[in-house]
């Protein structure tokens, strides 16, 4: 089930399974689930590569380190609490969403009491949002990836406009109306060479080349084929910004890649046999994401909320539902 959480999610979830266990067996699944669950934010179902997520995460941010697994914790804790899938919980499927919504909330709003009250409660939250919406999609045979995450974390940003007390952090973009774009600082090998180790560590929120390679790693360690898919993601993402004129800061920052990663590790490996034809369908697929991040982007600036990973959700949608109609490339999901 290693990567492939959203299906097994949608399989497992009211599938009338045994409730969630209690005691110190309670306990035991709660650990696992939650750091499985760190490691599910890339598809990767293993404790060790989840601990090189976390390790990358600490270098760059230790409070990054510390929101994620709080967030994975709190989400698998919630969804035990509600009898959820003891297979589920295991595999840390309750966990990804809730591990980067409070992620994302520490980054963007400022420390409080408060604040951190409300990262609690969304990574609760975002265990009911999971559940909800991988019934909806599953009539339509698609994953909920990290669209729980996104729904949960959007309202809360959104919802600062009238909270006074839940201050945003600089890193929050500004409301303002798309201008027309100039091209921005000179690309060169070392942008790219930058772009495709911070792409990786983006899908965490770390603008960090150690972190970026941490999580690499721990990829390589848990699949071969989902490390190959993401490192082509972030180069694809990088090329094609640039191709396209985006500013030079923002693809040295891995800003166009880490959509793109989550996408070729998704279409290439997790959700979809590892095989030739698949990769080239990830390829293209995360060739367009770049295009898709800016569009978002740009439609998000009134708002003064970033895209995340709504480009990563939006596009796998796409490609995995084109795919059903499509005969050479309906390949069905990834073996077990």
């Amino acid at each position: 089930m290693a990567g492939r959480p959203d299906r097994a999610l949608s399989t497992e979830a009211g599938a009338g399974g045994a409730p969630a266990v209690s005691g110190a067996g309670g306990l035991r699944l709660l650990a696992n689930g939650s750091l499985r669950g760190v490691g599910q934010v890339l598809f990767q179902d293993n404790r060790l590569s989840a601990l090189l997520f976390l390790a990358g995460l600490a270098v760059a941010a230790p409070l990054a380190a510390a929101a994620t697994v709080l967030g994975s914790f709190v989400g698998t804790a919630f969804a035990q609490w509600l009898q959820a899938d003891r297979a589920a919980l295991r595999s840390g499927l309750f966990g990804f969403n809730g591990a980067l919504v409070a992620l994302a909330l520490a980054l963007f709003l400022r420390p409080s009491p408060l604040a951190w009250a409300c990262v609690v409660l969304a990574a609760a939250l975002s265990s009911i949002v999971t559940a909800a919406m991988t019934r909806w999609l599953a009539r339509h045979e698609l994953p909920a990836l990290t669209a729980p995450f996104v729904l949960t974390t959007l309202c809360v940003f959104l919802a600062t406009a009238h909270f006074g007390r839940l201050p945003t952090t600089a890193i929050m973009p500004t409301a303002s109306l798309p201008q027309a774009a100039t091209v921005e600082g000179v690309v060169t090998a070392a942008t790219l060479l930058d772009a495709s180790v911070r792409g990786i560590g983006q899908v965490f929120f770390q603008d960090h080349r150690l972190a970026g390679a941490l999580i690499a790693a721990g990829l390589l360690l848990a699949s071969r084929a989902a490390f190959f898919a993401a490192v082509t993601g972030a180069v694809l993402g990088a090329l094609v910004a640039w191709v396209m004129g985006a500013p030079e800061p923002d693809i040295r920052a891995g800003l166009y890649g880490f959509n793109s990663v989550l996408v070729a590790v998704a279409l290439a490996s997790a959700l979809r046999p590892c095989t030739v034809r698949n990769f080239a369908w990830a390829v293209l697929a995360a060739a367009v994401t770049p295009f898709a991040y800016a569009a978002i982007t740009a439609a998000f600036a009134p708002l003064g909320v970033p895209a995340l990973t709504l480009p990563f959700v939006l596009v796998t949608w796409l490609f995995l539902s084109a795919s059903r109609q499509l005969p050479a490339n309906d390949a069905g999901p990834a073996s077990a």
